[in-house]
């Protein structure tokens, strides 16, 4: 048995030694910036740049943002010594300002617009250009057919290409007849240019969510303010409780309008048995002013109905119940007085209260509790809330004395009251006892502190103003993106050829071909279509509506196309013997 043995053949020696002798050219700097242009504005590098912003923008979710609240931050930095500082340098606190966040997106919006400029002006010369030639052998085309007119009809062959002309125009076709090149005459026609468009635009939207966006996030802004009944806002950096200027943000951009809060109106379900007691419907009446010479305008401020003043967008986000007081200090003085809001912490609108008096002498005092709207007590002699109404108002409260540290600069949460540094006064483990106070009772602290009294409940809402100078454009542009999204998927890129000759006995001989730029599973509907047309048009008998050539069926005729010379999609093969003949 003989074993195969490959061996490998050495090229001859002339090509050897040019192949050791050649170099390639070096690319240079030039073509290096040439080289990196045309990948960031490939379609490929887009889609992935688009993705990689999608997860850049995952740890701004993750980790705490100083923008939103700084003392968060601060907060997690210090919870988290070993590695809380290095996030800090890699931006993780910052992230939507962060320097790789804006490197993403700012290649993003370069190579969105590398891609959409060449094609915009590549489509824009297709459409300005003749349908491709004729090829020469139709039937080599997915969709393929053939008419015989009779020669009693006298239809000749010149006269079928320009009516076929006419009826493809009516149909949308870009028609470009060839009837005086001495060969049969034919015609090319194409539509579905709006599938490009629609390509196009969807793109060039993109571009326009994206400016829209940064524009928002560079001149924008939005804040947080409570509002008790009876209080009034007024739109300056000092009347928020809460506020996040854009990047280039400047405050004369603020409008100086102004909403006061009248009367706020909650709807509590009285019916139902599994949601007795729950609020469905939020309602608040205000009075507003554009401007501090504008007339005064009544209004309502509901839930998803936001008022729009000064270019801002005010939002109704929450409510609750501000207990009034009213708190002298030891030497009988009024150190505070006024509504105190109470924060919800669970339900039938159980509140906690936080009340901090810095002005009272000769020690500053601190109040921590609850607010119940219908205060009841259960066998243990706990008090709870047994109705989000106020049918019977109670506030518990224990009492503290001492620094409240309010002098060293440092930030506090108003709902937060650090007692660690404080000497209690009261509370339900000291003799004292704790404060329970309905409305118009008063206590006096042990140890001549003072007293405090409950001298009514408000209510409260918060509201969220927000700012977008780009919130319209970002719309408009993502309707755009949607239409053209639709339209780059349900319109169809498609060629039609037709051929007419006359044959020996008289009789005018016509073939067609479609063909489809990608794709469509429509075509051969529209095959039949203009069979249809074409046969009605020149009065056919009925069984010419089915297609005479047997072999012109797109399920056994489908082969590659290649480019003409226009860059078109074309099949030329030489004509077959069963083709039509040329007018003698």
């Amino acid at each position: 048995m003989s074993e195969r043995v490959n061996v490998k053949k050495k090229p001859p020696a002339p090509v050897a030694a040019a192949k050791a002798e050649a170099a390639l050219p070096a690319l240079g700097p030039v073509g290096m910036l040439r080289w990196a242009w045309t990948q960031l504005t490939s379609m490929r590098t887009a889609l992935f740049l688009l993705l990689l912003l999608a997860v850049a923008a995952v740890p701004g979710s993750l980790f705490p943002q100083r923008p939103a609240n700084p003392s968060n931050v601060t907060q997690y930095i210090q919870d988290h010594p070993d590695y809380g500082k290095l996030l800090d340098t890699l931006q993780l606190y910052d992230v939507y300002s962060s320097a790789w966040f804006s490197a993403i997106y700012l290649l993003l919006f370069i190579s969105l617009i590398g891609c959409v400029v060449p094609r915009a002006i590549a489509h824009y010369r297709a459409m300005r250009s003749q349908p491709p030639r004729t090829p020469q052998r139709l039937s080599r085309l997915p969709e393929y057919g053939t008419l015989v007119v009779p020669a009693e009809a006298g239809l000749p062959a010149s006269d079928a290409i320009h009516s076929a002309a006419r009826l493809l125009r009516k149909r949308g076709y870009r028609v470009d007849v060839r009837d005086d090149d001495g060969a049969l005459p034919s015609l090319g026609a194409e539509r579905g240019f709006l599938k490009e468009v629609g390509n196009l635009v969807f793109h060039t939207s993109l571009i326009g969510v994206l400016v829209s966006v940064a524009v928002g996030g560079l001149f924008g802004y939005s804040g947080q303010r409570i509002l008790v009944e009876g209080d009034t806002f007024v739109n300056t950096l000092v009347g928020y409780d809460q506020f996040t200027p854009g990047t280039n943000f400047q405050s004369s951009q603020l409008q100086p309008y102004s909403i006061q809060l009248d009367k706020f109106d909650v709807t509590f379900d009285r019916e139902s048995k599994g949601k007795f007691g729950q609020p469905i419907d939020f309602t608040a009446a205000v009075t507003t002013k554009e401007t501090p010479d504008s007339p005064a305008r009544q209004q309502i401020l509901k839930v998803n109905d936001p008022l729009n003043l000064g270019g801002t967008s005010v939002y109704l986000t929450g409510n609750g119940y501000a207990p009034m007081v009213t708190i002298r200090d030891g030497a009988g003085n009024v150190a505070m007085q006024g509504p105190v809001v109470a924060k919800l912490q669970g339900d039938n609108y159980y509140s906690s209260v936080v009340i901090k008096v810095p002005d009272a002498k000769p020690d500053q005092l601190g109040f921590v509790g609850f607010f119940l709207p219908t205060a009841f007590v259960n066998e243990q002699g706990v008090s709870f809330s047994a109705d989000p109404a106020l049918f019977n108002p109670q506030l518990t409260l224990n009492s503290y004395y001492g620094d409240l540290g309010l002098n060293n600069g440092a930030p506090q949460n108003v709902f937060e009251l650090d007692v660690r540094k404080l000497t209690p006064l009261n509370a339900r483990d000291l003799a004292a006892g704790g404060i329970t106070l309905t409305p118009g009772a008063t206590y006096t602290l042990p140890d001549g502190k003072g007293s405090i009294s409950f001298d009514g409940v408000k209510k409260y809402v918060g509201v969220d103003i927000h700012n977008n100078p780009g919130q319209v454009y970002a719309l408009v542009f993502a309707l755009l993106a949607v239409a053209g999204l639709i339209l780059s998927l349900y319109v169809n890129r498609r060629r039609v050829w037709v051929r007419t000759g006359t044959h020996e006995d008289g009789r005018t001989m016509v073939e067609y071909g479609l063909l489809a730029r990608g794709e469509d599973h429509r075509l051969a509907a529209e095959s039949a279509a203009i069979r249809n047309l074409l046969t009605a048009e020149w009065q056919l008998p009925e069984e010419a509506r089915q297609d005479s050539d047997p072999a012109g069926s797109s399920a056994t005729q489908q082969t590659p196309s290649r480019q003409d010379d226009n860059g078109a999609d074309s099949v030329t093969t030489p004509a077959g013997p069963g083709g039509p003949k040329k007018d003698q």
